[in-house]
């Protein structure tokens, strides 16, 4: 199948993102979601990521003013999958509410109209029925900064079609992405299911009191040599998303330690809008982390 067109569901972080690499790479890119208000938001958004393009991958103003001239915005679902090859779903990481989407998707979307989702923990197989179209449906999951951490996990489940799996994958390398594909379903993918962990730990540490923000990350800069501790990186992904997945954790375990994670989570940074680089304040202050100062590691 020839992707064309591609209607990105969701405008936050992720979404944002995947509909700009796309238009950057000379797709028609359909932006969906709830509200003109949220749309606007979406728009200041394109015009960050242009010019952080700009100044990563040194694209030209021209350029990233043509991919801007591709992206169409809509608050009316039927209208935004209408003609499209591929849909991305990146809303918010809910289980209902992506039952719910894909539900309502599935009475308006063409016929041959690949879905994937971008969900960080979720299965493919949880929604599959529901998009009233197993075989078309799979996971694409991109890493925060895709312009920088260019990975996309392609991750099918039981019931997907090879032709929708190797279209998926040669979309994905067609937008500058490293494919890389799972031969069966995994919780987490590849990155998550060995940084999740990592991001876990790390919070449970803060939480008991062991040790403060700073220095739980300068241990791990310094002894592995990574460019960013787990709390910077805690940033970059966005603590709701964080939150999101904390507290689902906490839900399913019953874990008195996760819920405990996913409290002080939720009061000290969602309910005070501390969400991480995307607005300026998460663990660390931005545009100057105290991480990147010199002497963070001395």
């Amino acid at each position: 199948m020839n992707i064309k067109t591609v209607t990105v569901a969701g405008s936050g972080v992720l979404g944002a993102q995947i509909a700009f690499q796309s238009a950057v790479h000379q797709y028609q890119v359909n932006v969906y979601d709830i509200s003109d208000a949220v749309l606007e938001k979406a728009k200041a958004t394109f015009q960050q990521l242009a010019g952080a393009y700009q100044r990563d991958l040194h694209l030209e103003k021209a350029d990233t003013d043509t991919a801007l001239g591709r992206i169409r915005y809509f608050t009316d679902l039927a209208a935004a999958v209408k003609g499209a090859d591929l849909l991305i779903e990146a809303i918010p990481e809910n289980p209902s509410i992506k039952m719910e989407f894909y539900q309502k998707l599935a009475a308006v979307a063409d016929p041959d109209t690949i879905f994937a989702t971008n969900s960080s923990t979720l299965l493919p197989s949880q929604f599959a029925a529901a998009t009233g179209r197993p075989d078309r449906f799979l996971s694409l999951h991109f890493a925060n900064e895709i312009w920088k951490h260019n990975t996309a996990e392609i991750m099918g489940h039981p019931g997907t079609g090879k032709a929708a799996f190797d279209t998926v994958v040669a979309f994905a390398k067609s937008i500058g992405m490293v494919a890389l594909p799972l031969h069966k379903e995994q919780p987490g993918y590849i990155v998550n299911s060995l940084l999740v962990p990592l991001l876990d730990a790390a919070t449970t540490l803060l939480v008991r009191g062991v040790a403060d923000v700073e220095t739980i990350d300068k241990t791990w800069m310094v002894a592995t040599g990574a460019p960013l501790g787990p709390f910077g990186i805690l940033d970059v992904v966005g603590l709701t998303t964080a939150y999101n997945i904390t507290n689902m954790a906490a839900d399913k375990t019953k874990d008195p330690e996760k819920a405990k994670a996913a409290a002080f989570l939720k009061e000290n940074f969602i309910d005070k809008g501390k969400l991480g680089t995307a607005t300026g304040e998460g663990f660390y202050k931005y545009p100057d982390p105290a991480y990147r100062q010199p002497g963070f590691l001395k």
